[in-house]
């Protein structure tokens, strides 16, 4: 039986600055290669996006930086495939119909916040107006959740829309052992029980939440890991600060995410939306007892008192699971035992990168 062609696919993002989907390029993109699919990325000159420029080319994955969009249909043009993946509404209406077909749009977007007030709403209107109409326009579209899949299929009737499950290494995201554990502990200066609250500081984080979570905990260390440059993240600290609270700390942005997964205690995501969260999946990977919301995306990763908590974005309630974890070392331990169990037999980057590797050849009719 002949061997399939090489696949050339390009990878089209106009991210600004480092996320859950851009990691999501790390991971997967470079795996492709083993399924016959050979990706090229396009990232703007955005100075925040040059340290993922460096990792994708050291893990073989060719990068251009490209100055405007109008310039990306000509740089993609001999390309078999182009997939898309989208931050600003604006982009698709100027992007995708200048592109030649076959287009896949990849969306990581949460799709639906959780918000009072019937906010929600508001946002599936202008979701639908702004991304899920141009959407309609690729070939194809994926997101990385079933949740998502059936969302974006039952509230904005987008036709041809997959999904691919999000995958972690569970090599480079594991639990330490205990003198690796305690050498982390010592550089990190965790000394008690300490609550790791990753992500970008955005209204749907929900890291205030977490902040308050740390006023009704004070025998708990709570420390922030991620991109602090918005106005949440001035907030979070500002918050902090004026309640006086010894036991948060503010990391910034970090690329040692498995190492501090590592060293810490719990996770905590106080969230009010996502699609598939890599967060959630790196630290059940790593063996992390986690603490999250019970949004639908959360409740398709995690099994409540299982494979984690589902607690309501209360930080009365988010605290008190806290606690009740650092009291019981057995059951946090059990939790993290069983939610790595799961990642290894449902979220392996290999198998995110099969599914999306036959996605593309679909698309592309090979």
């Amino acid at each position: 039986m002949p061997t399939p062609a090489v696949l050339n696919v390009a990878f089209i993002t106009d991210a600004p600055r480092v996320a859950g989907s851009e990691v999501w390029l790390l991971d997967v993109l470079p795996r492709l290669g083993a399924h016959g699919v050979s990706p090229h990325v396009y990232l703007n000159r955005a100075a925040p996006l040059d340290g993922l420029a460096q990792r994708l080319t050291g893990a073989g994955v060719p990068v251009t930086r490209y100055d405007g969009l109008g310039t990306l249909p000509d740089l993609t043009r001999e390309a078999d495939v182009r997939a898309v993946q989208v931050w600003e509404p604006a982009t698709y209406a100027a992007l995708l119909p200048t592109l030649a077909a076959p287009r896949v749009v990849v969306v990581h977007d949460q799709l639906e916040y959780h918000y009072p007030a019937g906010l929600n709403h508001v946002y599936r209107a202008v979701y639908r107006r702004t991304k899920a109409a141009p959407q309609r326009t690729a070939e194809q579209v994926v997101t990385v959740s079933a949740w998502g899949q059936a969302f974006m299929h039952r509230e904005y009737g987008l036709p041809h829309v997959d999904s691919v499950r999000n995958g972690v290494d569970t090599d480079r995201f594991r639990p330490a052992p205990p003198a690796e554990r305690t050498a982390l502990r010592h550089d990190l200066k965790f000394t008690r029980f300490t609550v790791l609250v990753p992500g970008r500081f955005a209204p749907e984080k929900n890291q205030l939440a977490a902040v308050l979570a740390a006023r009704r905990a004070p025998g708990l260390d709570f420390v922030f890991a991620g991109d602090m440059d918005s106005g949440m993240g001035t907030l979070a600290r500002g918050l902090a600060r004026t309640l006086k609270l010894g036991n948060v700390r503010f990391l910034g942005r970090r690329w040692d995410m498995p190492e501090l997964y590592r060293a810490a205690d719990a996770l905590l995501q106080p969230t009010l939306a996502e699609n598939q969260s890599l967060v959630t999946l790196e630290a059940m990977a790593s063996g992390l007892p986690v603490v999250t919301t019970p949004i639908p995306a959360q409740a398709e990763l995690i099994e409540d008192g299982l494979t984690g908590l589902l607690v309501p974005p209360q930080p009365g309630l988010l605290a008190r699971a806290l606690r009740a974890l650092a009291a019981h070392p057995e059951k946090a331990q059990a939790l993290g035992l069983a939610a790595r169990e799961h990642v290894a037999q449902h979220h392996t980057p290999g198998g995110t990168a099969a599914q999306v590797a036959q996605l593309l050849r679909d698309v592309a009719g090979r």
